[in-house]
């Protein structure tokens, strides 16, 4: 009988779709590099310090596979895990943009489904925790919009504005006038904000919260997966400036997020075709040559991209031993017995060049012609192309 669950793995494989599957049966092949970031959680988790790492790899080499790897390890560490990949719809420069998809792609623990609504919902007035949350709004936070919205929601009856009190949580942000409105409603006063709330420049205020809440519902800390960083080099000079400046701000950020850990995942040739051929350095000086906190930031991010570890394209001997994994996967999601080599498999996936997603999928159909005609030719998988770093437009409209 087959596997259904091997079948899963091979088809996410076959189609180059990012799959946490994939991730959790295909984690040996970078040993030094898994250890390092099981390392770094557990140092977030034990100091409760946040911290932030930028890893670099070739197209095709697995960078999206080692996110997923990381999902992993977080889950089996108790820490809630957001993963999104950056670009038009996710900017980076814009980061309460970047809140409400990262929200989307938010899992707790073990959780099958995103989203931690239903453990808000859980939350009533007057317990322990919404003090907790309460309290924590009130002192900690930049702006005291949040505990205005906290208030409104534990106290309204109204399931309209619950509803949208629970979506601006979620990044789809209310105005104050609701808030205000609601609050006077439920406590018979004015709610009096001690400053105009700006999504542009408050939005550092979400991402602390929310790292609080998580903590208080039992999560050992929230890991941030940025995939597709290199996406960055595609907007326009002002847009990366801001990028790397609000990058910052994951890779060593500030005590306010509580127990987190981001990493992002970042083309190798970006170094070269973005931070050297488009001037990075002289760009960022030029963008915030009145504003030294920005710059330094946006300068460290930049350095930290050049420091950054690299996937080092894996030898014969590690390729082989996924190469095997793939063979009893395949074997198990058909249930049959694929009976050759893997030194065989490697060898007639050879022609698809050195990239190992190639080898992968080249792989896959190996196995496919071995099992179907009960022989096997050359693969026909072609090497993939390279990603270009040719500038969009930057995308217009308000920061407020």
């Amino acid at each position: 009988m087959s596997d259904f669950n091997a079948l899963h793995v091979i088809e996410a494989l076959r189609s180059g779709v990012p799959s946490r599957a994939v991730g959790e049966y295909f984690s040996e092949a970078r040993p030094a590099l898994t250890r390092k970031l099981r390392e770094r959680m557990a140092a977030v988790r034990e100091t409760g310090h946040s911290d932030g790492m930028i890893i670099t790899g070739r197209y095709g080499e697995g960078k999206t596979h080692l996110l997923n790897t990381a999902f992993n390890m977080a889950f089996e560490a108790n820490m809630a895990v957001s993963f999104v990949s950056l670009g038009k719809e996710t900017p980076v420069d814009k980061p309460w943009l970047l809140y409400r998809k990262l929200m989307a792609g938010t899992y707790l623990p073990n959780a099958g489904q995103p989203g931690f609504r239903a453990r808000l919902e859980d939350i009533s007035a007057g317990s322990s925790a919404a003090g907790d949350l309460l309290a924590y709004a009130a002192r900690e936070l930049e702006t005291d919009k949040l505990y205005y919205l906290l208030y409104a929601l534990l106290g309204t009856q109204d399931d309209e504005e619950r509803n949208l009190f629970l979506a601006d949580l979620e990044g789809d942000f209310v105005s104050g006038a609701l808030i205000k409105r609601s609050y006077r409603r439920i406590t018979g006063k004015s709610a009096k904000f001690n400053q105009t709330f700006s999504k542009s420049r408050h939005w550092m205020d979400y991402f602390a919260f929310v790292s609080h809440l998580f903590r208080l519902l039992g999560c050992e800390g929230w890991v941030i997966l940025f995939d597709e960083a290199e996406l960055v080099g595609r907007m326009g000079k002002r847009a990366r400036a801001k990028s790397y400046r609000e990058m910052q701000c994951f890779l060593h950020p500030s005590a306010r997020m509580e127990k987190v850990f981001s990493l992002f995942a970042l083309s190798s040739s970006f170094a070269e075709d973005v931070i050297d051929k488009k001037h990075e350095f002289d760009n960022v000086q030029s963008a915030f040559s009145d504003d030294p906190e920005s710059l330094r930031a946006a300068q460290s991010t930049l350095q930290t991209m050049l420091n950054a570890p690299e996937l080092a394209p894996l030898n014969k001997t590690e390729t082989i031993g996924i190469l095997r994994n793939i063979q009893d996967f395949h074997g198990r999601a058909y249930d049959w017995r694929p009976d050759v080599s893997p030194e065989a498999v490697y060898e007639a996936t050879e022609a698809g060049g050195y990239l190992l997603r190639t080898k992968i999928r080249g792989a896959i159909e190996f196995f496919d012609q071995l099992y179907q005609y009960g022989q096997a030719g050359q693969t026909q998988i072609a090497a993939l192309g390279r990603e270009s770093f040719d500038e969009d437009d930057d995308t217009p409209g308000s920061d407020d």
